[in-house]
């Protein structure tokens, strides 16, 4: 495999990564209609891929960055005296003044009336266009490939979003008190999965341990089957707090360079012995499910 890798950082440095491709078709049909499929087939990867890139590279989910976009510009254009309210939702993709008023409430807290009235949107949190910055890895650790067992996890779960994944420190102090009333617990490895996603981003996750069964669990107490699956398997060496750049390398870079495709099935966090959770150092493993 080592013979192999000079080539794989050529079409590394060449690559132009799904988010990138993503950002620039929302940015550049953003008065058209989209679908996440259509942006997906453009950025060259899968649904499941693009909304977990896109996520990771910038904290939005794509659909909802559609969304934010469309509403800013509407926001812009009601400030300026735009008299046509129906036009500027149908403009948006919404099929109704209705439609169009919620959706604007829901992003702003006003209505496109009050808007308009007020002649100004420095009041509103605009969403302004990303810009991709350098939130990836120079370098990232070639990873090794396992075929990984079919094992139990569970522990205090939580739906996360990309809005509230600030949520995932808290779930792990929870992990920290309750631990030990999780019963038929197998060895001292620690795993953070990510699990049952949709298209808007959101998804499960569970910071537990692996247990014999479920059978005695309390059901305070998220679990899962992990079932038997190949994975591409990364070594994080920083702190904790700096997974987010590690995670978007590998989904931006990595894995659209590698040939392989993601597969539709957890990916998880491992933490051994190693690993310091008061500190957030020792370092730990990323799992992505891979497939030809």
């Amino acid at each position: 495999m080592g013979a192999s890798w000079p080539c794989f950082e050529r079409r590394l440095e060449t690559t132009v990564n799904p988010a990138q491709r993503a950002l620039w078709y929302i940015e550049s049909h953003l008065a058209e209609p989209m679908t996440l499929d259509e942006i997906a087939a453009v950025s060259g990867v899968s649904r499941f891929h693009i909304v977990r890139a896109f996520a990771a590279a910038t904290g939005l989910s794509v659909m909802r960055y559609v969304r934010a976009r469309r509403l800013s510009e509407a926001a812009r254009s009601l400030a300026n005296g735009a008299p046509d309210i129906l036009s500027l939702a149908l403009q948006a993709d919404y099929g109704s003044h209705e439609a169009f008023t919620r959706a604007f409430r829901d992003q702003f807290g006003t209505t496109p009336e009050a808007v308009r009235a007020a002649t100004c949107t420095g009041h509103l949190k605009l969403q302004e266009p990303i810009l991709m910055d350098s939130t990836m890895l120079d370098h990232l650790k070639p990873p090794r490939f396992e075929t990984a067992r079919a094992i139990l996890v569970a522990g205090p779960m939580e739906r996360i979003s990309c809005d509230n994944g600030a949520a995932i420190p808290g779930l792990w102090q929870r992990f920290h008190q309750e631990v030990a009333d999780i019963p038929a617990r197998v060895g001292q490895v620690a795993y953070g999965v990510c699990c049952n996603g949709d298209d808007a981003g959101n998804f499960d996750y569970i910071a537990g341990v692996e247990v014999a069964d479920f059978s005695d669990l309390p059901r305070r107490f998220g679990r899962i089957r992990i079932g038997e699956q190949r994975y591409a398997v990364f070594t994080h060496t920083d702190r904790v707090a700096s997974i987010r750049r590690t995670v978007s390398t590998i989904w931006n870079q990595w894995l659209p360079a590698s040939g392989l495709k993601a597969a539709d099935a957890p990916n998880f966090e491992r933490y051994d012995e190693a690993f310091d959770p008061a500190t957030g150092n020792g370092g730990f493993e990323i799992w992505i499910p891979v497939r030809e």
